[in-house]
């Protein structure tokens, strides 16, 4: 049929569908539109009447229900209801939809679930470490995966400094872990974002040189151990290194508290093809080379399961999201399919939706 967008953003596509819809209530059409699509999302829309709120049957984004002065609030993270002091009541559960009115709050599951697949990223790098997602505190789960990084990738050296501010908490706890003390090697300028979702290499690469200062009075003639969340395209990272040689470190040792990216996302997060992908394209040794440490490691996917607390990972039905470092994507990628001419039903990836 054709539709005129007036954005990029994928929200759009949804409206479009609610508008085709030709049931009459619109919490039906609210669902009519939902049941065509498949991924990771979670939504809130307000009518003159209602708010609805609902969560993608696998429960890869975060969603949650707090309470203002006996008014009902819907946010993607719990630190966002303390900010306005609202009390977290509960997560909305995967498949999830509430409606909102003068009258109460109603709670339906309109779609057939499989079991849970939360976003593993959340932990690793996009929540706020003062978030509780999914019954999860975000700062003792990144606390954990440091010193898991520290179990299985410790290193003799003099100090442990981390890439403020997501490398932080995996920081301390590889400190704490390791025994070696926790100093602040890196200064971070708060006003400048994010520098991992910048649209271009240039805006990225101005991003860390205005982003971080190093501390040179803490890592002048030191053994670095160098602790970032992650490790995507390296560019960041080399950046970072350079720099701290640069103020005098006699050793810098790498380490990501997350296992190696592979594999790129296509549910919300601005992550590059996999050509781009350092850990897709070089081993071990020659992401070391290329990043100019003297050491590099990785969490191991066992050792982000334990950091969760979730057991070992189950390879049939995997308890989380984590397609980044496995390659195996919760849902079908059916416009890549098609895009690459894998649109053979033997050739798909199987489903773990199923419509309404």
């Amino acid at each position: 049929e054709g539709a005129i967008f007036q954005s990029t953003s994928d929200s759009e596509v949804i409206l479009h569908l609610i508008a085709r819809s030709r049931k009459a209530r619109i919490v039906d059409r609210f669902v009519d539109a939902v049941s065509q699509i498949e991924g990771g999302y979670a939504l809130v829309a307000i009518t003159n009447k209602k708010m609805i709120g609902l969560r993608d049957p696998l429960g890869i984004r975060p969603l949650v229900l707090g309470d203002l002065d006996g008014k009902p609030v819907l946010a993607s993270e719990t630190c966002a209801l303390d900010m306005i002091g609202a009390r977290f009541v509960r997560d909305i559960e995967h498949g999830e939809m509430v409606v909102i009115e003068e009258t109460g709050i109603t709670s339906t599951k309109p779609f057939q679930t499989a079991p849970a697949r939360p976003c593993v990223f959340e932990y690793v790098y996009f929540a706020r470490p003062d978030s509780v997602v999914n019954g999860r505190s975000v700062y003792g789960v990144r606390k954990r995966m440091g010193m898991n990084l520290a179990k299985e990738t410790g290193v003799e050296a003099d100090v442990v400094v981390p890439v403020p501010d997501s490398g932080v908490p995996a920081a301390l706890g590889y400190a704490q872990e390791s025994g070696l003390p926790f100093e602040m090697g890196i200064i971070r300028n708060h006003y400048v974002g994010r520098t991992f979702i910048q649209p271009t290499q240039g805006v990225r690469e101005l991003g860390v040189r205005m982003k971080h200062s190093p501390n040179r009075a803490i890592l002048a003639g030191k053994r670095v151990v160098l602790i970032d969340d992650s490790i995507v395209r390296g560019t960041t990272s080399l950046k970072i290194v350079r720099m701290v040689r640069e103020a005098g470190a006699k050793e810098v040792h790498l380490r990501s508290a997350s296992p190696p990216i592979k594999w790129p996302d296509f549910y919300g997060i601005d992550m590059p093809e996999r050509e781009q992908l350092l850990a897709a394209n070089k081993s071990l040794d020659e992401m070391a080379k290329f990043l100019e440490v003297d050491s590099l490691g990785f969490l191991s996917v066992d050792g982000l399961y334990d950091a969760l607390e979730a057991g070992q990972r189950d390879p049939a039905t995997p308890q989380f999201t984590d397609h980044y470092f496995t390659g195996d994507y919760p849902t079908r990628l059916t416009d890549r399919e098609i895009a690459e001419g894998r649109n053979e039903t033997n050739d798909k990836q199987l489903s773990l939706l199923v419509s309404a």
